[in-house]
């Protein structure tokens, strides 16, 4: 899987659209609203867009269940180098925003492509690695704009309060064969920050999967609803005389059970998920200002994700790859 293909640049314009929306929106709103004798002006209808193609590089990453022995016999991680493609795009309107974001992650041979969909279900690996899908989609709609007042400001503390929805997908050829499906809806807290964009969404979290080391009906997985928190921002560092951005974002989900019911004597291979934390931090610098003086055109980063029990999967002694320390570094192009 990958890390809910929140690639942390696209994820920064997302905290801007975001964050504007709600001005914006009212503006257009009260634009609406003018005298008769003021001409009215065509308005777009996207107050703010874009979309970049972005690729990056990312080592080492893990992946929970897939370990080295020891000489000892104990175990460690595998790791395995990822190279990832991202399209994404962001936008507000005069009531919310959206943003989708599709990764395409290829892993290195350590982390085998493979199934399990053979005659008795025996486990098949390949000798390239495998190739992941990860597609999301979160949308906003602001209560300010919704109401047509400024009840959902709180000066000095949240700029702006909104609905948060959205979906996760992916399909991935390994031999485990995810194929995630998750929703969420809760509100988003646009703060009120001196420079810069900081959100906070406190979701209802539900999401189905599949395992296919398991056999039916197990192979199939439902998950528990519980709550979920993204935190996103974009931060100016001004300070440095350079068109650099502090960028990125924090993801908990809390403990979602087993994914399976009825069958305790497949307890034993589905322990309970824990907590799950998932922290990426991108410095990014935008070449394009700094270089052609032509901003948000052409950006470069580099960045360290940290993923604590990924997946919801914990650790123990023979069971390792579920706490991920990772370096990254990309490029992305701003097309439109």
């Amino acid at each position: 899987m990958s890390v809910r293909g929140l690639a942390a640049v696209a994820l920064s314009l997302f905290t801007v659209g975001t964050a504007a929306a709600a001005d914006l929106g009212m503006d257009k709103i009260q634009q609406t609203k003018a005298p008769e004798e003021v001409v009215a002006k065509d308005v777009p209808f996207f107050l703010f867009a874009d979309t970049q193609i972005s690729y990056r590089y990312q080592f080492p990453t893990v992946t929970p269940g897939i370990q080295i022995q020891r000489p000892d016999g104990s175990f460690r991680s595998r790791e395995a180098p990822k190279n990832i493609l991202n399209i994404s795009h962001a936008d507000a309107w005069a009531y919310g925003t959206n943003f989708f974001s599709l990764d395409i992650l290829q892993s290195g041979s350590q982390f085998p492509a493979g199934t399990t969909n053979t005659p008795g279900g025996v486990p098949v690996s390949r000798d390239y690695g495998n190739t992941e899908a990860y597609g999301l989609y979160r949308g906003t709609l602001s209560l300010n704009a919704l109401t047509g007042t400024k009840a959902f400001t709180l000066p000095g503390i949240v700029k702006e309060v909104s609905l948060a929805f959205g979906f996760d997908a992916n399909s991935q050829n390994d031999a485990f064969g995810s194929k995630k499906r998750d929703v969420v809806g809760g509100l988003n807290f646009a703060f009120d920050v001196p420079a810069g964009f900081l959100n906070l969404s406190v979701h209802a979290y539900k999401e189905w999967n599949r395992n296919g080391f398991n056999t039916q009906p197990d192979r199939d997985q439902s998950f528990n609803t519980v709550p979920e928190f993204e935190i996103v921002y974009s931060l100016p560092l001004t300070f440095t005389g350079l068109p650099l951005t502090l960028a990125g974002f924090n993801n908990i989900v809390l403990p979602k059970g087993r994914g399976i019911s009825g069958n305790p004597a497949a307890y034993a291979f589905n322990p309970p998920r824990g907590l799950e934390f998932l922290s990426r931090t991108n410095l990014v610098l935008d070449l394009g200002k700094l270089v052609y003086d032509q901003p948000n055109k052409v950006d470069v980063f580099i960045g360290f994700q940290y993923w604590l029990n990924k997946f919801g999967n914990q650790e123990t002694a023979t069971f390792k790859g579920t706490e991920e320390k990772s370096f990254l570094a990309g490029v992305a192009f701003h097309i439109f």
